[in-house]
């Protein structure tokens, strides 16, 4: 993946590996050189590399709809759900514990409960999160 990649600069690739190979940047968050990295500085016109560590990629909404107001490179917070007691009936012995853990009897989902902090008039609160394997993300420098 080095010098004569296909891939055009600037495009985010998954790498599984903590070093990126000769001619490559991590995203992750940091400012370049637009003498340095001409071409990477068309992509990313501030200079700035995205902080992609720990984040997902979403599509562009793009006048779809789903996601109206979003800007090409802008972040985007978790959602938050709230629940007001009960369980969600989705099958049988998955918990959220706390807000990074879920407890599962893999291999599918069945019934669901909340049992983590409250705020307020007993309402809880949880993000969630799906399952995901961590990769670094590159990006073509040059």
């Amino acid at each position: 993946m080095g010098e004569g990649s296909a891939l055009p600069v600037g495009v985010p690739v998954p790498w599984p590996s903590a070093t990126p190979p000769t001619g490559w940047l991590k995203c992750n968050g940091a400012a370049f050189s637009s003498e340095m990295y001409p071409r990477l500085a068309m992509a990313y016109p501030t200079n700035k590399l995205p902080d992609l560590r720990g984040e997902f990629i979403r599509g562009w909404d793009d006048g779809r709809g789903i996601d109206a107001g979003r800007t090409l490179l802008s972040w985007q917070d978790g959602t938050s759900f709230s629940h007001y007691g009960g369980n969600f009936d989705i099958g049988s012995g998955h918990s959220i514990i706390n807000y990074d853990q879920i407890v599962s009897n893999q291999p599918g989902f069945s019934r669901f409960s909340f049992a983590g902090p409250s705020r307020g008039n007993g309402v809880n609160y949880v993000t969630i999160r799906p399952r995901n394997i961590a990769f670094n993300y590159i990006v073509r420098a040059a």
